[in-house]
């Protein structure tokens, strides 16, 4: 019931800079020191901060200890790390994101939905008059906020991709990732495999502002109208947003655009597990519940729901690859 009040805690954290003001000291230090160190706070309250970081340090976000004058000072953790805004491993513009207000108001829209269906539009769409991919065209702050957060998570399950995929890029030539946002996850693969021609795919004002990387050709389309040709096509995080009868156009697409004998689609997206007690689970469960309120038919799927829409859309053999993130990678072959 009151589990939102350690998001709340959380982003407040992320966004004075909390762990960064720490990390630059490279020691624990005082409240306030802390305070002292946050920029554009002409008037701070150091009793409010204490009980923000009274929460963190439950949760383990940062630790505390007692000086030789009984003074607390605070230090970072093994997740303090996630939440440093300046490294390029952080997963704060994620946290950003998920807990902004465009995002989490359409939560309050999900009974309405479960008794009208979506029809009518979804969660996103009652709250705030447009659908989700719809509203990043038309606000660039919100396009803003949204491609950074998929960037920063883009490095992370890239980094667990390229680890746990092993040798399975080594006999592509070319990659078309579909959906591709502004190439964070391409440019990833590619500099771990300079021999891979990428293409980044997505829509046009998306890719309008992707910056530049060797070895990587930005391409503006509609994935439901059809895919650049190329030796193998990757999604992350792409399917999961749809619905199953959207899923199987893009598949379709996906299978035009790959050779038939050599091609196959590499999915990097969750494979939910209904009674599953693994590290990322739990999760799961909340990345569908978010979907449930963002996009129209979008879901986590079961390994049953992932081979039936391979089933549909032509490729009789698929393998799934777990590596060390949420999603798992799924590999789906035309032959």
């Amino acid at each position: 019931m009151t589990s939102f009040t350690d998001s709340v805690a959380l982003k407040s954290a992320v966004e004075l800079r909390i762990a960064d003001i720490i990390d630059r000291f490279g020691q624990p230090i005082s409240l306030s020191k802390i305070v002292e160190n946050i920029e554009d706070a002409p008037t701070p309250d150091i009793d409010l901060l204490h009980r923000i970081m009274r929460v963190l340090i439950r949760r383990k976000i940062f630790s505390a200890v007692q000086s030789e004058n009984g003074e607390t000072l605070y230090g970072l953790t093994r997740a303090s790390k996630w939440i440093l805004r300046d490294t390029k491993m952080t997963l704060a513009p994620m946290l950003l994101l998920e807990n902004h207000p465009l995002h989490l108001n359409p939560t309050h829209y999900v009974s309405e939905i479960i008794r009208e269906g979506t029809q009518n539009g979804t969660a996103f769409f009652k709250c705030h008059g447009h659908e989700q991919f719809d509203m990043t065209g038309l606000n660039p702050d919100y396009n803003r906020l949204f491609n950074d957060g998929m960037v920063c998570t883009a490095r992370i399950v890239s980094k667990a991709v390229i680890s746990g995929y092993k040798d399975g890029f080594n006999q592509i030539h070319s990659l078309v990732d579909v959906g591709g946002g502004i190439g964070g996850s391409l440019s990833e693969i590619v500099r771990a495999y300079p021999h891979i021609n990428g293409i980044n795919f997505d829509l046009s004002h998306v890719v309008s502002t992707a910056p530049k990387y060797d070895g990587i050709t930005h391409v503006g389309g509609d994935m439901f109208v059809s895919i650049p040709n190329a030796d193998a096509v990757y999604m992350k995080w792409i399917l999961h947003d749809w619905s199953d009868q959207h899923c199987i156009k893009i598949l379709k697409n996906c299978r035009k655009a790959i050779p038939e004998k050599s091609g196959k689609v590499i999915i990097v997206d969750h494979v939910l597990q209904p009674e599953g007690n693994g590290l990322f689970d739990d999760t799961g469960f909340a990345f569908d519940m978010m979907l449930l309120a963002h996009n129209a038919g979008g879901k986590e799927r079961t390994e049953e729901n992932w081979k039936w829409l391979f089933e549909q859309t032509g490729f009789p053999r698929y393998n799934i690859i777990k590596i060390n993130a949420l999603p798992s990678i799924i590999e789906a072959f035309p032959i």
